[in-house]
C-alpha cells in the first residue's frame, strides 16, 4: 500500500484529539431542538437563526434546517428569524429537553424591502467559523437577468469572487485556479459527474426544484472530499405539505412545469419538476418542409430535457425518509437525405434514499444510499458502415453522517462513506451490414473508495471559535491501493462585535480524474481512476481574511487572501490517444500547480437596493517537467492555464422600483484568457512543382492573452396581481450583453492575398464571438 500523506500529520491530529478541551458546564443544561420551515410550502430553511436574547446565545440551523440549542432550565423568549421571512418570537418554558419546530411566514412584499435570500443574515455570516463559502437560493437567481431567459444557478455562482467561467455563456466553474473536473457536485448527497446541458451553456439544476446551493471554495468541512477545488452542494425542495400547487414558466427556448403537494397532510409531501427545450420542434418542421429539395442541407436536431422528483414522509416523531430522483438527457441528431446519419446522446441518472433519525435532542443521524450514472453514446452511420462509441461512469454509494452537540460549546460531526465505482473508459463497436467487418473493444475499470471523518466545532470563549477535523480516505482499483489523511482546520476571532478575523487550512485528495484535451468539460470527456502509474491528485489550501459589518449592519465587507498548491496534476502528451485505449496510463503527464489571490467582497441584503460587488486579483500556474520520453509541456517551464485571469470584477444590483416592479443588473469584467498563437510562419518554397507551404511557429504555451471580457446584463421583473387563475405570476424581461460587446471566444488566422496575383502576402488574425445582444422574455406562473 502506498501511503501518500506524511506520517507526521497523523501524529499531529492524534495530539489534537488528546488535548481536546473537556468542558463541563457549571449548570446542568437541557436541549431545545427541531426544524425551521417556511409557512408557504413547509420547506426547511437552512441557515435560519434560533436565538435567546436574554442569554445572548443562539444557533444557526444546518443545511437540513435542523437546529439544536443547549439552554439552562427556565422560561425564555426564543426569537426565530431568516432573511425573507417574518421574525417569530415564542415564549417557551425550558424545563426539559424537548423538540419544537418553528414555521416562519414569508415577509410581505412591501415597497422599500427587497429581500435577497442567502446564507442567513449578514451578522450570522460574520460570526460563523466557516469561510470561503457562498449560499445561493433560487429566489435570488430568478431576479437576475439570464441568457435566453433561462435561469441558471451555476452561472449565478460565477458572479461570486474567486469563481471563473470556462468561456462565453458556459456554466462551468473554475474555482481559485482549479480545473473544471476538480469541483464536487452533489444533488441531495448524490454525486453528479457532468452538470451541464447544451455543451456547457446551461446546468442540469432546474431552479424550480432547487431549495439552495452552497459553494465551498476553501476551508472544506471534513464531511466533504474527493475533489480539490470546490464543493457545490445542491439541495432540492421538499414540496408543499399543506396543499396541491402547480407552477411553471414559458421561455424562448424552454418550458418548465412543477407539481407539488402533500402525500399525507403535515406528514409527507412530494415535488415533481420537469423542463424541456424545443429547438427540435422547429428544426424538424423546417427539415420536413424541405425534404424534397435535393440541394437542401438538413439542420441538426437538438433538445435537452430533465426531470426531478422528491418525496418525504414522517415515520414518527424521530424518523423521516426522503427519496430523490433525477433524469436528464441531451439529444443531438443529424439525419441527411443521403446515407449519413449521426446521433449523440448524453446525460445523468441519479437516485438517493435518505433516512433521518433523531436519537435525542443532542444526537441525530442521516444515512443516504445513492446511485449515479453519467453516460454518453455516439452513433454514426455512413452507407453500409456503422460506428458506435460510448463511455460511462457508475457509482453505488452509502454514507452516514452523525451530529452530536454535548453542550453549548461543542458540536461534533462524524461519519463514514463507501463508494463502488465502475469506470467505462470506452466502448467501440464498428461493422458493416454485410458482415464483412465486425470489430469491437470495451475498456472498463473498477474502483472502491472509502472515507471516515470526524470534526469538532468548539467555542472556548465568546470571541474565539475553532473547527478542526480529520478525514481518512482510501482507494483501490484492482491491486493498486492508495490511502491518505486529510486534516482540516478553521478559526474565527471577534475583534469587536462588528469585526471578525478568520483563517482556514484544508488538504484534499482526488482519486478520479477527467480525461479531457480541452479547457472546459465536454460530454465526451472520460472519467478515469487512480492506478499504479496514475497517482491521486493532491492539494493544500490556506486562507485568511477579515470581515466587517458596516452601516449599522446593512453591509458586510470581507477580504480573503488564499494560497493553494497542488501535486500530481494531470495533462496529456502530444498526440495522445484518449478514446478506447486500454493503456491510457501511458498517455498522461504529471506536474504541479499553484494559485494565489485576493478576494474583496461587499454585500447588502436588505432595503430597496440590494446586491454585491466582488473583485478578485489572482494568479494560477502549472508546471510539467520532461518525462516519459517527452519534453513535458512548454519544455518544462511554468505556464498559465487557459482559465487564469488576473483581474475579475462583478457588480450585481437589484432595485425595487415599485411594489410590483424590480429592476436588476449585473456587470462582469475579467482579464483576457491566456491562449497560444503563432508568432510567425516559416515558408517552404516550391519544390518539384509542389506549392509553397507556410508552417506556423509557436512560442511558449499560453504566452498571449485574448482581449478583456466585459458584459452588462439588464433585467426587469413585473409581478402581476393575483387573479382567479393564478396565485402568482410575473413577466421577466432580460437583455443579455446589453451594449453588444463582441467578446472573444477564440482567434484564428486568414490568408491575405494580393488581388492581382492571388499570391499569399500575409496572415490576418480574426476573432470569433458567440453572443451579441440577446433580449428575452419569460412568463412564470403559480396556482
Amino acid at each position: 500500500m502506498r501511503v501518500v500523506v506524511p506520517f507526521v500529520q497523523s501524529i499531529l491530529f492524534l495530539l489534537i484529539l488528546c488535548t481536546l478541551p473537556q468542558v463541563a458546564l457549571a449548570q446542568a443544561t437541557v436541549t431545545l431542538s427541531g426544524y425551521v420551515r417556511g409557512a408557504t410550502d413547509q420547506g426547511v430553511l437552512p441557515g435560519a437563526s434560533v436565538a435567546v436574547p436574554a442569554l445572548n446565545t443562539g444557533v444557526t440551523a444546518d443545511e437540513k434546517g435542523f437546529y439544536s440549542l443547549p439552554l439552562p432550565t427556565g422560561r425564555y423568549e426564543v426569537v426565530i428569524s431568516f432573511i425573507g421571512y417574518e421574525t417569530v418570537t415564542r415564549e417557551i418554558n425550558v424545563n426539559r429537553s424537548q423538540r419544537i419546530s418553528f414555521v416562519l411566514p414569508e415577509a410581505a412584499n412591501e415597497l422599500g424591502e427587497v429581500i435577497v435570500e442567502g446564507s442567513g443574515t449578514l451578522e450570522q455570516k460574520l460570526q460563523t467559523t466557516q469561510m470561503s463559502v457562498e449560499r445561493l437560493t433560487t429566489r435570488e437567481a430568478k431576479l437576475l437577468p439570464a441568457l435566453f431567459g433561462e435561469v441558471d444557478l451555476l452561472k449565478t455562482l460565477q458572479l461570486k469572487p474567486g469563481v471563473q467561467n470556462g468561456g462565453e455563456g458556459t456554466s462551468g466553474l473554475f474555482v481559485r485556479g482549479g480545473s473544471s473536473d476538480q469541483n464536487l457536485y452533489l444533488l441531495d448527497e448524490a454525486v453528479v459527474y457532468n452538470p451541464s446541458h447544451l455543451f456547457g451553456l446551461f446546468s442540469v439544476f432546474n431552479p424550480d426544484a432547487v431549495q439552495s446551493v452552497d459553494l465551498y471554495k476553501g476551508g472544506f468541512p471534513a464531511q466533504f472530499g474527493g475533489r480539490l477545488s470546490s464543493v457545490v452542494d445542491v439541495k432540492l425542495r421538499e414540496g408543499n405539505t399543506k396543499k396541491l400547487g402547480v407552477s411553471g414558466g414559458l421561455g424562448l427556448i424552454s418550458s418548465r412545469l412543477t407539481v407539488e403537494g402533500p402525500i399525507v397532510k403535515d406528514k409527507g409531501s412530494f415535488i415533481l419538476s420537469g423542463r424541456r427545450t424545443y429547438f427540435d420542434v422547429f428544426t424538424r418542421q423546417i427539415n420536413k418542409l424541405n425534404a424534397d429539395d435535393p440541394e437542401y442541407n438538413p439542420i441538426p436536431n437538438y433538445y435537452f430535457a430533465d426531470y426531478n422528483a422528491k418525496a418525504n414522509y414522517k415515520l414518527g416523531d424521530k424518523d423521516q425518509i426522503f427519496l430523490t430522483g433525477y433524469y436528464g438527457r441531451d439529444v443531438f441528431g443529424f439525419n441527411s437525405t443521403g446515407s449519413f446519419n449521426f446521433d449523440f446522446t448524453w446525460g445523468n441518472t441519479v437516485g438517493a434514499l435518505r433516512w433521518n433519525h433523531v436519537f435525542s435532542p443532542k444526537l441525530f443521524v442521516n444515512t443516504t444510499a445513492s446511485f449515479t450514472r453519467y453516460e454518453y453514446d455516439v452513433t454514426n452511420k455512413i452507407d453500409q458502415f456503422s460506428f458506435n462509441l460510448a463511455s460511462d461512469i457508475r457509482d453505488i454509494a452509502l454514507r452516514t453522517d452523525f451530529e452530536y452537540q454535548p453542550n453549548e460549546r461543542h458540536t461534533l460531526k462524524f461519519g463514514a462513506s463507501a463508494t463502488d465505482h465502475i469506470f467505462g473508459v470506452g466502448r467501440l463497436q464498428a461493422g458493416s451490414e454485410d458482415g464483412r467487418l465486425d470489430i469491437g473493444s470495451d475498456v472498463n475499470y473498477r474502483g472502491q473508495e472509502a472515507a471516515l471523518y470526524a470534526s469538532d466545532n468548539f467555542k472556548p470563549t465568546d470571541k474565539l471559535q475553532l473547527e478542526y477535523g480529520l478525514r481518512a480516505t482510501a482507494f483501490q482499483s484492482g491491486s493498486d491501493r492508495y490511502a491518505g489523511l486529510e486534516p482540516r482546520a478553521a478559526a474565527r476571532y471577534s475583534l469587536t462585535p462588528n469585526t471578525s478575523l478568520k483563517a482556514s487550512y484544508a488538504l484534499m485528495y482526488q482519486y478520479a480524474h477527467l480525461v479531457t484535451n480541452s479547457g472546459a468539460s465536454l460530454p465526451t470527456d472520460i472519467w478515469y481512476p487512480s492506478r499504479e502509474s496514475v497517482k491521486p491528485q493532491r492539494s493544500q489550501q490556506v486562507a485568511t481574511g477579515v470581515s466587517f459589518l458596516l452601516g449599522g449592519g446593512q453591509f458586510l465587507l470581507t477580504n480573503e487572501v488564499y494560497y493553494k498548491w497542488a501535486q500530481n496534476q494531470i495533462d496529456f502528451k502530444d498526440g495522445a490517444q484518449l478514446f478506447v485505449n486500454p493503456d491510457l496510463d501511458q498517455e498522461f503527464l504529471f506536474g504541479k500547480g499553484w494559485s494565489y489571490g485576493n478576494e474583496l467582497y461587499l454585500e447588502k441584503k436588505t432595503g430597496r437596493t440590494t446586491g454585491w460587488v466582488g473583485y478578485t486579483l489572482a494568479w494560477s500556474k502549472r508546471k510539467f517537467a520532461p518525462q516519459r520520453g517527452t519534453t513535458g509541456i512548454n519544455n518544462g517551464a511554468d505556464f498559465y492555464p487557459t482559465y487564469d485571469r488576473r483581474h475579475n470584477l462583478t457588480v450585481v444590483l437589484l432595485h425595487q422600483l415599485s411594489e410590483r416592479v424590480n429592476l436588476t443588473g449585473s456587470f462582469v469584467y475579467s482579464s483576457g484568457a491566456p491562449t497560444t498563437l503563432p508568432q510567425g510562419r516559416f515558408v517552404f518554397q516550391e519544390v518539384y512543382g509542389a506549392e509553397a507551404a507556410a508552417v506556423p511557429i509557436y512560442p511558449d504555451r499560453n504566452s498571449y492573452r485574448l482581449a478583456p471580457y466585459h458584459r452588462l446584463d439588464l433585467g426587469l421583473v413585473w409581478n402581476m396581481k393575483p387573479n382567479r387563475w393564478f396565485d402568482e405570476s410575473d413577466l421577466t424581461f432580460s437583455v443579455y450583453n446589453s451594449y453588444n460587446r463582441r467578446n472573444p471566444y477564440f482567434v484564428y488566422f486568414d490568408q491575405v492575398k494580393d488581388p492581382a496575383t492571388e499570391q499569399v502576402t500575409g496572415y490576418r488574425a480574426r476573432q470569433v464571438s458567440l453572443f451579441p445582444i440577446i433580449p428575452s422574455v419569460t412568463y412564470n406562473f403559480k396556482f
